[in-house]
């Protein structure tokens, strides 16, 4: 997996054909026209866009780029100032010239005031990503989990994953109206746990669920996505209680409640 516009961060060989690895793009900024708004769930719609696309690289599922949305202000010259938001290239197809963007949409927000009005023939403003963070097909089963925010990556990789391949997935979601068809030819078992009506990131609905499953036996990449605490509890439940290979886990907090853009990641977090 390579591209002219994509380096290797380290050169040395890889021994283990399971381990991670990352890889270096050059990003740009580009301004994008959408082609579709399509209302994937109760709170989420996928905005396909096109345009500038040419030399655009994304080779990790759960890549971001910066999107750049007006925040009702104006600059000193009277041009809209601008804020920016971390989301998941859903699917970039090459041949079409198309992007797809799934954004969950909350009370308020930069993002959700666009994607609640976005329309045909608008633009967006689309920088990066930066970089890609490369995860093999070759363990034994996958697990997937998150919240709304996770759910573009869990669809992105779901579909890249080979048919017959072994996948978990554990989606958090506020009840049954939220829940997304993901379209996959892996072997994909799909949990759903509902906060019914509790804030997003203020309870433990994934862990609740993912204690009460009975998990694959045999190596698996544990990937996890959600609200920054609650994904470092994840973490630790997954290594304590599952058995969890920690080199074999990426937890990212994709947001933080009380804080506007926030991505971090708890590798080394035991």
């Amino acid at each position: 997996m390579s591209s002219p516009a994509a380096t290797a961060d380290d050169a040395a060989p890889i021994t283990d054909p399971r381990t991670p690895r990352r890889v270096r793009h050059q990003p740009r900024r580009r301004t994008l026209t959408i082609e579709t708004v399509d209302k994937i769930a109760v709170h989420m719609v996928r905005v396909t866009l096109s345009g500038d696309l040419a030399d655009f690289v994304s080779l990790g599922f759960d890549d971001h780029v910066k999107l750049f949305f007006p925040d009702g202000t104006m600059d000193a010259t009277g041009a809209p100032n601008l804020l920016s938001r971390d989301f998941t290239p859903r699917r970039h197809d090459a041949v079409a010239n198309t992007l797809e963007i799934d954004f969950a949409l909350h009370d308020a927000g930069p993002a959700t005031r666009w994607a609640s009005q976005a329309r045909p023939g608008g633009t967006l403003t689309l920088g990066g990503p930066r970089g890609s963070f490369i995860v093999p097909m070759e363990y034994d089963w996958h697990l997937l989990m998150g919240d709304e925010t996770a759910l573009p990556a869990i669809g992105r990789r779901l579909a890249e994953l080979p048919a017959g391949t072994r996948a978990v997935v554990i989606g958090e979601v506020d009840g049954p109206g939220n829940e997304i068809k993901f379209d996959t030819n892996a072997d994909a078992t799909i949990a759903w746990a509902h906060r019914n009506g509790a804030a997003p990131g203020a309870g433990d609905a994934l862990a609740r669920r993912l204690a009460a499953m009975k998990l694959p036996a045999g190596d698996s990449y544990a990937w996890v996505a959600c609200e920054s605490q609650i994904a470092k509890a994840l973490r630790r439940q997954l290594i304590a209680d599952h058995g969890t290979n920690p080199k074999w886990m990426r937890a990212a907090g994709y947001w933080r409640r009380g804080t506007a853009s926030v991505h971090e990641v708890f590798d080394n977090d035991i």
